[in-house]
């Protein structure tokens, strides 16, 4: 067996998991080629030849993150249950999500937007993907919640939709900022409100 051959044997999606730790920990610009290698236990050159720069593999970790987020994000939205008790549960998975980790580090999508997407446009394109597609989710709920008359605003499932996922990013990033839990409840709180009446 050739040598040359010997990057392709490695577990492709287990090392970007791995990698995605690393990036999680120290943000793109803390990560060290160095760093990469300790926790992959890969060596620079296979890491090259494996992912091309860290760049690339940074953008993998990002993408791997955005599809399982998002299909776990969906699933909350369209599990059973009343519109009120999705999106109450919703919220409730994010605030476990940023306070009940071992090590808070805040959601990596949220992350990789403010650090890099202004000067990245292949980062720029995962997170605006990745919350056109949770907006859509979301303005879904909304439209269900309206039909049943759950929801009894005069607002369109669009307004709706923008109201709470604009709740859940500002709380998102406040929760990873502040980690103040009894403001993040509050913020919660007052999201469900506004959309469900006092």
């Amino acid at each position: 067996m050739s040598k040359r051959g010997r990057p392709r044997d490695f577990d492709h999606a287990s090392i970007v998991d791995v990698a995605m730790k690393t990036f999680w920990t120290k943000g793109y610009e803390g990560c060290s080629t160095q760093d990469l290698c300790k926790d992959t236990g890969l060596g620079k050159g296979s890491l090259y030849n494996t992912f091309g720069s860290k760049h690339e593999l940074y953008t993998q970790v990002v993408e791997r993150y955005h599809e399982t987020g998002i299909e776990q994000q969906r699933a909350l939205l369209e599990s059973s249950g009343s519109v009120q008790e999705r999106l109450r549960n919703f919220l409730t998975w994010a605030v476990e999500e940023d306070f009940e980790a071992t090590s808070p580090k805040g959601c990596l999508l949220i992350n990789a937007g403010l650090e890099r997407a202004k000067d990245d446009p292949m980062i720029e394109e995962i997170v605006s993907r990745h919350v056109e597609l949770l907006k859509q989710a979301m303005e879904k709920v909304m439209e269900e919640g309206l039909r049943t008359g759950e929801i009894s605003s005069k607002r369109s499932a669009v307004d709706l939709a923008s109201l709470f996922l604009s709740s859940y990013y500002g709380f998102r990033v406040l929760n990873t900022s502040t980690q103040n839990r009894t403001l993040a409840e509050q913020i919660m709180n007052g999201t469900m409100e506004a959309i469900f009446g006092a």
